[in-house]
């Protein structure tokens, strides 16, 4: 048996692939301990890790040279910390899921002589695992064109971004059957704390659909718990039959019974989508640093498995365009699915299990060092 210590920024991005390690690691018999921040209250309370510790981090961004002081100061408690805890685990690797929370740890694993796989989600390399890649061993990536990669000299192996195990049994899941008259099931998804943009634009755009065929949709729609009220209002007044909800726990079952998702483009979900094999409409968050969302949704519109719809330039009019489009034409649906399908990596789990369980196996003892 070894111990991994797996390393995630504590949101769902960055905490769902790292929940799905964990889950093969224990299949295989290892021990596996997590490092975060605080923000896991939110995202990890299910973690199946045999402890979760909290280590101190800052994100150092702006030009104010106090706060820059101050974020210096406490990565290097967070350094200090983890230091502590990794000196009487004693891992035989840490695999590390970006976000600036995951420096301190990372840090510290080098600084002790433990062997460490970075794993980036997005197309566009964060900046804390660039940051980082010069402690790694190995760079694991989701996408074959991880933008900022090229540039780093460490060993580079595309997994995919790993799925979760309720996940992971939707592949290859026909797609549904669509015709001329039968109901339409669409998801609208803004992420884990749903969008408040898709609450304003999705349901004025379904208002603008020809009466015949918005009153064969179906629609789930995740919205932020104080927007329901007006989205159900908006959906009343157009009579279309939605199902509203702040967090679906059964997302990826009804993803995988959908006709078509409308949603963002996080990495978790553009993995989802490819894995489970459905289409899409992508908006990306507009403002996202080196537009990482963006290049998430390239990554399934080239490869024919959905569509990018830049929010700055979507209207409901231009909405009810496309979906009057697709919706009326289901070969071109299922092409996409098709397409969807076949960029999906269900088995990604297991090959970043592999390299994990490859470099432990390299590893030796740890060498004390003095606290940083």
């Amino acid at each position: 048996m070894k111990t991994f210590v797996l390393i995630a920024g504590g949101t769902g991005g960055h905490l769902f692939p790292a929940m799905a390690l964990a889950q093969e690691l224990i299949r295989r018999g290892h021990a596996v301990e997590l490092m975060t921040d605080h923000r896991v209250e939110s995202y990890g309370a299910d973690f199946p890790a045999r402890r979760i510790h909290i280590v101190p981090a800052a994100t150092p961004s702006g030009r104010n040279p106090l706060k820059l002081i101050g974020a210096g100061m406490t990565i290097l408690r967070g350094i200090g910390a983890a230091w502590n805890v990794l000196r009487k685990l004693r891992p035989d690797a840490v695999i590390g899921f970006g976000g600036y929370p995951t420096f301190p740890p990372f840090v510290a694993a080098n600084l002790l002589g433990v062997p460490g796989v970075l794993h980036e989600q997005n197309a566009v390399m964060g900046r804390a695992n660039r940051a980082l890649a010069r402690f790694a061993d190995v760079l694991a990536m989701s996408f074959p064109e991880t933008r900022f990669a090229e540039n780093q000299t460490l060993e580079k192996v595309v997994t995919g971004n790993p799925v979760r195990d309720r996940v992971r049994p939707l592949a290859g899941k026909p797609y549904p059957a669509l015709d001329q008259k039968g109901a339409i099931r669409l998801v609208v998804t803004g992420g884990s704390q749903g969008a408040r943009a898709l609450s304003d634009i999705v349901p004025a755009a379904i208002a603008l659909l020809p009466d015949d065929l918005r009153h064969r949709l179906h629609i789930l729609q995740q919205a932020r718990a104080e927007d329901i009220e007006r989205v159900a209002e908006s959906y009343r007044q157009s009579r279309t039959s939605v199902e509203l909800a702040s967090f679906v726990a059964d997302l990826p079952e009804r993803i995988a019974d959908a006709h078509l998702v409308i949603g963002r483009a996080g990495a978790s979900t553009v993995t989802e989508l490819c894995v489970i094999g459905r289409p899409a409409i992508l908006i990306p968050l507009p403002g996202a640093l080196d537009s990482d969302q963006k290049h998430n949704a390239l990554f399934l519109q080239e490869g024919g498995g959905g569509w990018v719809a830049e929010q700055d330039m979507l209207s409901p009019q231009s909405l009810a365009t496309r979906l009057h489009e697709l919706l009326s034409n289901p070969d071109q649906l299922r092409r996409a699915a098709s397409a969807a399908a076949a960029l999906g990596k269900p088995r990604a789990v297991e090959r970043l299990a592999d390299i994990a369980e490859t470099l432990a196996g390299k590893n030796t003892q740890i060498q004390g060092r003095p606290t940083p």
